[in-house]
């Protein structure tokens, strides 16, 4: 396994493969990797024949400096665990290396940077087009692996593969979770352990929700009974709690059975922030 530093050596080391007609995958993370990001490699290294991991904490996607700062960085353990995935490049740039000078392009996606984490976190989804347009540019990746998670930000790269015309296949990856349904996150890492307990609300959270608009129950209803409970809890603090049509991630007041939708949360336990989805068969 080889780690890169700068994006001259990256192309050089790539360029050859090209010409073999070897296919590339890509799996953009910011580190602190968990056993959900492993589930990407290893579905990346089934399906392609070089496999790219990317590891940079992104600054232009946090619109909270505090949230840059205290966002884990593991590098050592993430490169160990990547070797023994048997991944053949980690692309590791410095902010200078991807950031040379200030970037004056802004990407606007209307309807879909509006809702939920686009109204909570300003400018985010401009940080993040940013960057993953950069990769996809530098990388030229077949195939590129993202995790279901990151519900919003999938369509969000998925418009802007497409309106872009990049030349790759974005695959989604379902949801890692532990036993007992908590979401891996690299943010799970600033838990305390009183705080992992207390972080489970969120899955149980769409469990019920999924369980009552499966029974008939008005999403309305079902909604403000939810947030009732949150609302009486001193541990967690929910942002929101919505009902998306997948197609073109509309918020929604009703639950139809005819197209894909899924359910979204997003709640603060203590100072970390943790989001999560569950999509409605």
């Amino acid at each position: 396994m080889e780690v890169v530093k700068q994006i001259s050596e990256l192309k050089r080391l790539l360029k050859p493969l090209r010409g073999r007609s070897r296919s590339v995958s890509l799996v953009p993370t910011m580190g602190a990797l968990h056993q959900g990001h492993i589930h990407l490699v290893r579905q990346a290294r089934a399906e392609s024949e070089f496999v790219v991991v990317s590891i940079f904490v992104n600054p232009t996607q946090f619109n909270n400096p505090s949230d840059l700062a205290q966002y884990p960085r593991t590098l050592s353990a993430d490169l160990s665990l990547l070797e023994a995935e048997g991944v053949d490049v980690v692309f590791v740039p410095e902010t200078g290396e991807m950031y040379p000078s200030e970037v004056n392009v802004t990407f606007h996606f209307p309807g879909l940077d509006e809702v939920l984490e686009g109204a909570f976190r300003p400018g985010h989804f401009n940080g993040v087009a940013i960057v993953v347009s950069k990769l996809f540019h530098i990388i030229q990746p077949d195939i590129a692996y993202f995790g279901q998670k990151d519900l919003q930000q999938v369509s969000i790269i998925r418009r802007l593969v497409r309106d872009l015309h990049f030349d790759l296949h974005i695959q989604v990856v379902p949801t890692v979770r532990e036993e007992d349904g908590l979401a891996l996150s690299s943010r799970n890492l600033r838990l305390t352990p009183t705080q992992r307990q207390q972080a489970l609300s969120l899955y149980q959270c769409l469990e019920s929700a999924k369980t009552e608009l499966s029974g008939g129950n008005p999403w309305f209803d079902t909604k403000t009974r939810l947030e009732g409970e949150f609302c009486r809890s001193k541990d967690v603090q929910l942002e929101y709690l919505a009902l998306v049509d997948l197609e073109d991630f509309r918020l929604s007041e009703v639950r139809k059975p005819e197209i894909k939708q899924s359910i979204c949360i997003a709640a603060y336990v203590g100072d970390v922030r943790l989001i999560d989805n569950i999509i409605l068969d």
